[in-house]
């Protein structure tokens, strides 16, 4: 593809409404991509409030995944550097427990030909159960933990990791092993995917 013709899918992507019926926001695909980034951040679907700023991970979930990166905003948001590409690509809206699950038009439609472009990707970072599906499929274990326990088995090309929301706080109280023995490494395979 060429770098107009990226461009083109790009602003094509940014006008897609194909499941507006369905999104109780409307449509705003909120992603970062660029062909030179070495790290994919592969999440699960804006939230309300990263709908209405239009930025990706512009919340507390985003604070969160930061620190654990251990990467400033200016290098987080660096498409040169860093990719953001969530399975759905709008708000899908809130169910009895939360957000509901990313719509699946985006994968069809749009997702494959995106990873397919971004060839320098060196570390991707699997957020969440819709993302693990989608980006493991049946390498995955049977829960999330169990993934994000086996992270080693994925390297060198995913990182299972749990979601950063501040709703997944009793969760990382249980599992102290998380920040104790995964963040560190993860720390250092980002640094080292950034090439710093």
């Amino acid at each position: 593809m060429t770098a107009t013709a990226f461009a083109e899918l790009q602003r094509d992507i940014r006008a897609c409404a194909l499941c507006s019926e369905h999104l109780p926001l409307g449509p705003r695909p909120v992603l970062q991509i660029s062909r030179t980034a070495r790290i994919l951040i592969a999440g699960q679907a804006p939230g309300s409030k990263v709908h209405a700023s239009g930025i990706p991970f512009d919340d507390a979930s985003g604070d969160r995944l930061r620190d654990w990166l251990g990467l400033d905003r200016e290098t987080f948001y660096d498409a040169s550097s860093v990719a953001i590409l969530p399975m759905g690509f709008c708000y899908p809206g809130t169910g009895k427990s939360g957000d509901l699950p990313p719509r699946p038009e985006c994968a069809t439609m749009w997702r494959e030909k995106i990873l397919s472009e971004l060839r320098a990707i060196k570390l991707t970072l699997v957020i969440g159960q819709y993302a693990m599906a989608g980006h493991l499929g049946p390498r995955a274990k049977s829960t999330l933990t169990e993934t994000v326990q086996a992270w080693h088995e994925y390297q060198p090309k995913h990182w299972p990791m749990p979601h950063p929301s501040p709703r997944n706080n009793i969760w990382l109280k249980k599992n102290p092993w998380f920040a104790r023995d995964v963040l560190p490494e993860l720390r250092r395979q980002v640094k080292a995917a950034l090439g710093d």
